[in-house]
């Protein structure tokens, strides 16, 4: 399996469940694989035959931007649910780290990988 992968996409968003987090916006940094068939596009050259990763972040950034979810938890699986669903990906793997969450730890966050019969 290929994978197309995006790193460290850091986007500004309400998420939390105390009252200070609704009001403020904190960085969430995200990490993206996505599982493609690249073979095509390696003998095309070009973009129209493989997943566009500008195209995925620029959605990411407007979805998680626009967000105001309570809990990291929601807020990976949206995420999910977006490049499956929108991009026609058949697995993901986000990882979502919400620095600074815990006093004492640089990171703190979330894990998951789907697939695309997840949400069929």
């Amino acid at each position: 399996m290929d994978k197309i992968f995006l790193s460290a996409l850091s986007v500004e968003c309400i998420v939390g469940i105390w009252e200070w987090e609704r009001r403020v916006k904190q960085t969430v940094v995200i990490d993206i694989e996505m599982a493609a068939d690249i073979r095509k596009a390696a003998t095309s050259d070009r973009i129209e035959d493989t997943i566009d990763y500008k195209k995925v972040a620029k959605r990411l950034i407007a979805f998680v931007g626009e967000s105001q979810f309570q809990l990291v938890e929601r807020l990976t699986e949206e995420i999910a649910k977006v490049v499956i669903t929108e991009f026609g990906v058949q697995w993901v793997r986000v990882h979502l780290n919400k620095r600074g969450a815990i006093r004492g730890a640089r990171d703190v966050g979330i894990e998951i990988e789907r697939r695309a019969t997840d949400y069929a």
